[in-house]
């Protein structure tokens, strides 16, 4: 078989969708599957410095950059795909990830045209809070293009089973398939803890919590700024916010920060990766994110991956697994209740140690990469050996859809 995945972008400033797109086609091409990506050179603002409009070999995944024309939010237009439409067919099966988003949007539509049937990966965009978010937009969106790629969609790739609910209650009837996404165990640092301590020059017998992931609205961390207030006033205790977000709202949260006296008590790293994120999450003492919503929460997967405790809210997909294993702990995105929770962790070292080893049994044998690449390949066998039965069908009125201009 030969697959294509389309992704509006790889820009690391994206952090977990990048590396799952990557490490999910690294999976299924080290299983032998003919695979590759198709994405725009965006990198938030800016452009990726690598090749245009021709295959490269892009971190051991065979992908094609066309170029950025033109940017609002995920919706990443390029006027160069229009020449993609008579390729899709030479592909068995299109696999695309997000909605509302041009490229994959795009890509769906024109797969149709070619009877190549496609999967698409909602990334949470059906949750009851994103959908809230610009709905007059995506109403209107929806209604001319994303629902009918959504109801003629050979699967819908979904990554919990709550949001496999979630396409279901927007009125989706194609079939939708509940597959995690997958963390890798990393390289142990042997003294984590200190190097840590030393490099962001915080006293060793300081708590730290890490907060890994987008500074945005939607992941809430003001709250996690509030409930280190509350936690100063018992002892001391150390935040790391680490990751990149709209300026003006990092701003906004720097100010909280300095509102509340907590400037001692709080670090912004910026984006990190390799060395310096497997640093933070096998160094810090909690994982803490108090988001609205999250389709699944790879952040968290890699928390639990590394072995450290994590207090996360319902609004994040894979809470319920978490829950059921023993392996986190869920509150709502209340200050006082994540205060609360950390507090409790730090101070029962045998809970702990107990979240600590239920945390990375659940990640070991539910996210490996190998195994959700294998049951992926399934999926792709059934859908190719029954081919018409899951090729869209083509219609006057989708003649209508997407044209070659935003």
């Amino acid at each position: 078989m030969k697959i294509l995945h389309v992704v509006p972008s790889l820009s690391p400033l994206l952090g977990g969708p990048t590396n799952v797109a990557l490490q999910l086609n690294k999976s299924l091409l080290d299983l032998g599957v003919d695979t590759q990506i198709l994405t725009t050179d965006d990198n938030r603002g800016s452009h990726l410095e690598v090749p245009i409009n021709e295959k490269v070999l892009y971190k051991g995944v065979p992908t094609t950059f066309l170029p950025c024309t033109w940017q609002a939010k995920e919706f990443i237009y390029s006027s160069e795909l229009s020449k993609w439409r008579h390729r899709l067919s030479s592909f068995d099966l299109i696999h695309t990830h997000y909605l509302f988003s041009y490229l994959p949007g795009w890509c769906a539509w024109a797969a149709r045209r070619q009877n190549v049937p496609y999967i698409m990966r909602p990334l949470g965009q059906l949750t009851p809070w994103a959908l809230t978010q610009s709905s007059t937009k995506k109403k209107l969106y929806s209604s001319l293009i994303e629902r009918r790629n959504l109801q003629k969609a050979a699967a819908i790739h979904c990554t919990s089973q709550e949001e496999t609910k979630n396409v279901k209650d927007f009125g989706i009837r194609a079939p939708s398939i509940s597959l995690p996404l997958g963390v890798i165990v990393p390289e142990r640092i042997h003294n984590a803890k200190q190097i840590l301590h030393h490099i962001y020059q915080i006293p060793i017998e300081t708590p730290v919590v890490l907060f890994l992931s987008r500074i945005h609205p939607k992941k809430q961390p003001e709250v996690l700024v509030k409930a280190l207030k509350e936690l100063v006033n018992d002892g001391c205790y150390h935040v790391i916010f680490a990751g990149t977000g709209d300026p003006s709202y990092v701003v906004a949260l720097r100010s909280l920060v300095k509102q509340l006296v907590l400037e001692k008590n709080v670090t912004f790293t910026g984006f990190v990766s390799g060395y310096d994120k497997n640093l933070l999450l096998q160094g810090s003492d909690v994982f803490a994110l108090p988001s609205h919503s999250e389709n699944f929460g790879i952040a968290v997967a890699e928390a639990l991956i590394s072995k450290l405790p994590v207090v996360i809210t319902p609004g994040i997909q894979i809470s319920t697994e978490i829950q059921a294993a023993a392996a986190g702990i869920i509150v709502e995105a209340r200050a006082s209740e994540f205060a609360y929770s950390i507090q409790q962790i730090i101070e029962q070292p045998d809970l702990s140690r107990q979240l600590s080893e239920n945390g990375f049994r659940l990640a070991n044998t539910r996210y490996s990469w190998r195994a959700i690449a294998k049951d992926l390949c399934a999926v792709y066998e059934d859908i190719h050996l029954n081919r018409n039965r899951y090729s869209g069908v083509n219609n006057k009125r989708d003649r209508v859809l997407l044209a070659d201009t935003p």
